[in-house]
């Protein structure tokens, strides 16, 4: 678990579960497989079986133990909803993040099908405080948010990195609160347009939904900086958002979108 990360849309990680498999191109360049593959084979580390799929049991109480409350990404580094991990285990995450309401939990797959099957089952009721989220690269894969709109959660969000394509027109926002847009980075990371990503931004302002800009991506991270049509871009869903506003943004508003019926 880190408290300090680096990812821009949130405060802290928690991983109880690491390694992951390719699903679709997004995940070529994955960061999460970068970095623990660097550790394969380094004896005692975490990641000493690289990015091979791990549960993490050790690790299913940690929220409970931070009285502070932060807005939490649940596997950085993996898919908690990927097929290998267990419906049991699944269960365990949720249990906590019932316990320990006073954070923020954000969690984001790729495989929103088997998270719309399996939430209905173990968490029909959604939980305020747990964000829902999918990742779509390209128009082909917009379907996922039909996945997402099946599942039942107070806030649903998409991930639009790496945005690899345009995908405004086929983009559906219905039931969406918040959409995060991001271009790649890395060696060899594959460029974003601009207009790629303004008419994304326009949609959202036009149906309500919080936007918020990543980056422009290249090189590094923060190689084309974060700023769009002169300003940055960190606008968050309103459910939850006090707790949103102290952790990501200390001393300022966040911005707030129209929240629509689940």
């Amino acid at each position: 678990m880190s408290d300090r990360s680096a990812i821009e849309w949130t405060e802290a990680t928690w991983n109880p579960v690491t390694g992951c498999t390719k699903v679709s191109p997004g995940c070529d360049r994955c960061y999460a497989e970068t970095f623990a593959e660097r550790f394969r084979g380094v004896a005692d580390h975490p990641y000493e079986q690289g990015f091979d799929l791990t549960l993490r049991p050790e690790r299913i109480h940690q929220p409970i133990a931070w009285r502070r409350p932060r807005v939490i990404f649940v596997n950085s580094m993996s898919d908690l909803f990927h097929e290998d991990v267990p419906t049991s285990h699944i269960e365990s995450v949720f249990a906590t993040m019932r316990v320990a309401d006073h954070h923020v939990y954000q969690v984001l797959t790729k495989r929103p099908g088997r998270m719309a099957s399996v939430l209905r089952k173990v968490q029909p009721k959604p939980l305020e405080h747990v964000w829902l989220g999918t990742s779509i690269e390209l128009a082909k894969y917009t379907w996922r948010g039909d996945k997402l709109r099946a599942t039942p959660a107070s806030v649903r969000f998409l991930s639009l990195e790496p945005l690899l394509g345009p995908m405004a027109d086929e983009l559906d926002l219905t039931s969406i609160d918040w959409v995060i847009v991001g271009g790649e980075s890395g060696n060899g990371a594959r460029p974003m347009e601009r207009a790629w990503v303004t008419a994304i931004r326009d949609r959202c302002l036009e149906a309500g939904v919080a936007f918020f800009f990543k980056q422009w991506g290249g090189r590094t991270a923060k190689t084309g900086g974060r700023e769009l049509d002169g300003r940055t871009w960190d606008e968050m869903p309103t459910d939850r958002v006090d707790v949103a506003e102290a952790a990501l943004v200390p001393g300022a508003p966040a911005a707030r979108a129209r929240r629509r019926s689940s």
